[in-house]
Order: structure tokens, then C-alpha cells, then sequence
């Protein structure tokens, strides 16, 4: 870099600074090297494509805006964007240019010396040894099939047969919790390790996902973080509505599953709703999901609830008369995680008081579950049930509107669903009016100090909680 770009991009960098934050111009800004100037083209040295695209798409005016003021208004960005040399003889650099604001179509991939820049989607990373986090325990074998989850279980045989090569990618599995999402996922992952054991799989959470990502930001390792994940074959991400709200994660995993598209890898998610019902995702998101299959698991029939607990039963060596497995397959129907608790807690009972197991045994036992069993809440019928109790329409507090009967009624969902569910105040705010975390947090406040101060506000808010609880 000689004296004059470097002066030139320093000037850039200062008017940069100005207009950003220091940690995103720490993160962003400093790894970049100005390489030379063509005419009124300035050519900068980027550590990745994710990086280069980031830059564009989170920062294209304060660019623009140094950029022209240093070079002129017919000024231009190029950059060169560093593969991986450690599988090279020689550095590879592909370039990016602001007058497109694309990428370079592999297809019609620009010349390095005569030659055409590879792909660096095609340039196998060196292999590390990476733990899958896969539970040996959840296979094929073991997952009952039925008509809740029989298209499901079939595209996961599919995909395990022939991983990233099927129409079903990404798969993303939904359905309510404790119908067996993580355990399709994760049998899938132990087929493919079985029948391919080259191949890299890997199962994380959205949760652990997302703490991954911020320890990344944090330290400044966002792309070894997307290298790292740039590794993967067959990526597993439970619980994808966790991202709802989550703004940074999103942007972040947009770019891996782009990644993983082109590459031909394969993507398994789980989600508690279908595509098209997540809220708080970007829709850019939302439309990639919707590529591959959608595949729902339901709640199982009567005959596939009498059929896990058999194999379950049979699994552990005990015997159980038909008689208590259908009156456990009768009486417990709302998951298979609560078919099988149901059982443990049984053969628990059965075991410490040296009862035979019979139904009676089996009548009063599950009795006692069925009844200490909490009520499951969302954000959702939070908002439903505050907005019946005020006589609002839901549409109305999912609106801008600030009149003070629908600000009440959006406050005191947002506090309940605060109270309530394990959701973030993010995900809470994303849910209820497409408000942020700042929001939430003022509106229990709010609450909070109203009803303490004001009796009357505090029986309507008792009153709504009567209803949550027992509804």
C-alpha cells in the first residue's frame, strides 16, 4: 500500500468514526487495507465475503458518504476478499464491487492471471475434529413412526441417504413441544455420521447458537465464528423461533444458510410453528426457510401412543399388562415427552411402594399428574386474553395506535408474557406491537408502579391473571 491510498483511506476511515459507533469501527473497519486507486476506484482488502457483505449492507451510507467526500462523486469501492491460502499455493482474491452491489456470479467468475477464480464454496476447509453432540440414543430405530410424523420420518430417512443432495433442504421440522422434533433431528445426524462418516454433522440449539454469536462479537471473532460453522456438512439448529427478535443472530445465519446453499450441505431445523407463523424474523429469512420442506409432527394417535409405550416398556425389560398401557395411551395424549414421564413416574411409584401395577394403580397415579400439571403459556394467547378482557382487538394492539385503553392492554401483555413465558424481552416485544426490549421493560415498569399505587388497576390486573392461570 503506498503513501497515497494509505492517506487517502486513512481520510476515509476518519469521516468513517465519525458515524459509527467505536466498537463497530473497531470490528469492521480496522481489519480492511486499502490496496491501490484506479482512476476514482479505491480497491480494499477484506477478511471474508461475509465481512465485505456485512460492511455494504449495514454501512453502505457512511461508505458513500467518505468515500465521495475524499475521492469525488464518481468514486467506487472494490474489494478483495481473502480465501483461505492455507489450501493454496498462493492467496486467491475475489473481487466485490459496489457499482453491482453483488457478489460476482460464480458462473461468470472474473480472471485472475488468465484463470478463473475458484469458488471458495469449493475449496474444502482442512478438517477438524468437531464433537456432533449428537445423542447415540436417538436413532431411526427407536422413533416411532405413525401418521403424525410419517412424512417427516420419511424425508429424514431421504435426507440421511443422501445428505444436501435432496429437495428437502432445508428441512424444518415443527410442531409443539415434546412430540419427538429432537429426536427426528438428531437421528438423522447419527445416519448420516453412520452411512458417511467423512462428513461433518453438527447439532447445537438456537440458544447455544446465539451465545456462540455474542461471544464472537464481543471478541471481535465473528469470522471464526462463521468459519467454523463454514466447516459444517450437516448443520442441526433446534428450536429456530428462538431467534425471534434477535436482529444481529438472524443477519448472521442468513449468510451461513446462503453458505450452505451453494455449498450443497445440508440444513435440519425444528420450530415449534411452521414458516410462515414465526414471528420477529426477517422476512429475507423467512423465505429461505420456505425453500426446502416444511414437515409437521402432530400429536400422536391413540395407536402410536400405545406403540411407544410398549417399545419404551420393552426397552427398560419390564412387562406391563395391555390393560395400563391403554389406559396410559387413553389418558395421556398431549405429547410423547408426557407419555413417557407418565410411565417413569409409574414404574417409580410401582417400584418404591412394591404395588402390582394395575390400572387402578395406574388411574390414581396418573390422576395426580394430570392435575399437579402447569398451564403452558405464549405470548400469544397472553395477548388474546388481555385483549378479550378489554373488549380491544388484537389488530389494535399490534398497532401503532398510542389511545390510552390499547397502550393499557399492550403493557399488561407485555407484562404477563414477561411473567408468564421463558421468552426474551426482544422475542416478547417482537410479538406484541413489533416493539424492542426498551419498550417492554418501560411497560412493566409501568405496570409494576400502577399496581402498587392505583386498587382499581390492580383488580383488572388480578383479574386477567385469574383468567391466565385457570384458562
Amino acid at each position: 500500500m503506498n503513501n497515497k491510498v494509505a492517506d487517502i483511506w486513512n481520510q476515509c476511515l476518519t469521516i468513517i468514526k465519525e458515524n459509527i459507533s467505536p466498537k463497530s469501527f473497531e470490528t469492521w473497519f480496522r481489519p480492511i487495507t486499502a490496496k491501490r486507486l484506479e482512476g476514482t476506484t479505491l480497491i480494499l482488502q477484506v477478511p471474508s465475503y461475509y465481512h465485505c457483505e456485512f460492511i455494504e449492507e449495514r454501512f453502505i451510507d457512511e461508505i458513500s458518504l467518505a468515500v465521495k467526500s475524499v475521492i469525488g462523486e464518481n468514486a467506487h469501492l472494490e474489494y478483495l476478499a481473502i480465501v483461505d491460502a492455507s489450501v493454496a499455493k498462493k492467496p486467491l482474491h475475489v473481487p466485490y464491487s459496489t457499482k453491482s452491489n453483488t457478489y460476482n456470479n460464480p458462473i461468470n467468475a472474473p480472471k485472475v492471471e488468465g484463470k478463473p477464480i475458484r469458488n471458495p464454496f469449493e475449496i474444502a476447509p482442512n478438517r477438524m475434529q468437531i464433537d456432533s453432540q449428537l445423542n447415540p440414543n436417538y436413532t431411526f430405530d427407536n422413533y416411532i413412526e405413525g401418521e403424525c410424523n410419517r412424512l417427516a420420518r420419511s424425508a429424514g430417512v431421504a435426507i440421511s441417504e443422501n445428505p444436501g443432495g435432496t429437495a428437502f433442504n432445508p428441512l424444518v421440522l415443527c410442531g409443539k413441544p415434546g412430540l419427538g422434533k429432537t429426536h427426528l433431528a438428531q437421528a438423522i445426524g447419527v445416519e448420516v455420521k453412520k452411512k458417511f462418516p467423512d462428513k461433518t454433522v453438527l447439532y447445537v440449539s438456537t440458544n447455544m447458537f446465539q451465545t456462540q454469536f455474542q461471544d464472537a462479537v464481543r471478541k471481535n471473532e465473528v469470522n471464526d465464528f462463521l468459519h467454523f460453522y463454514q466447516l459444517i456438512d450437516v448443520l442441526i439448529l433446534d428450536d429456530i423461533q428462538e431467534l425471534a427478535g434477535k436482529v444481529g443472530t438472524q443477519r448472521t445465519f442468513f449468510h451461513i444458510f446462503n453458505h450452505f446453499h451453494l455449498a450443497g450441505k445440508q440444513l435440519i431445523l425444528t420450530s415449534d410453528k411452521a414458516p410462515a407463523d414465526l414471528e420477529g424474523m426477517e422476512e429475507r429469512l423467512l423465505s429461505r426457510f420456505k425453500w426446502g420442506l416444511s414437515a409437521d409432527i402432530l400429536s400422536p394417535d391413540f395407536k402410536t401412543r400405545l406403540e411407544i409405550l410398549r417399545r419404551k416398556a420393552a426397552a427398560d425389560g419390564i412387562e406391563i399388562p395391555d390393560d395400563v398401557f391403554e389406559y396410559i395411551a387413553q389418558n395421556v395424549n398431549n405429547s410423547i415427552r408426557e407419555l413417557e414421564g407418565a410411565l417413569i413416574s409409574m414404574l417409580a411409584q410401582v417400584t418404591l411402594n412394591k404395588k402390582e401395577l394395575t390400572v387402578e394403580v395406574a388411574e390414581s397415579i396418573i390422576g395426580r399428574i394430570t392435575k399437579a400439571k402447569k398451564k403452558e403459556h405464549t405470548v400469544e394467547a397472553i395477548q388474546k386474553t388481555v385483549c378479550a378482557h378489554f373488549d380491544i382487538a388484537i389488530e389494535d394492539v399490534q398497532s401503532k395506535s398510542r389511545k390510552r385503553e390499547v397502550v393499557q392492554a399492550r403493557q399488561i401483555s407485555m407484562y404477563f408474557a414477561k411473567t408468564l413465558t421463558k421468552e426474551s424481552l426482544m422475542a416478547i416485544g417482537a410479538k406484541i406491537g413489533n416493539k424492542d426490549h426498551a419498550t417492554v421493560l418501560y411497560a412493566c415498569r409501568m405496570v409494576r408502579n400502577y399496581i402498587d399505587t392505583d386498587k382499581a388497576y390492580k383488580a383488572q390486573v388480578d383479574k386477567i391473571g385469574n383468567k391466565l392461570r385457570l384458562g
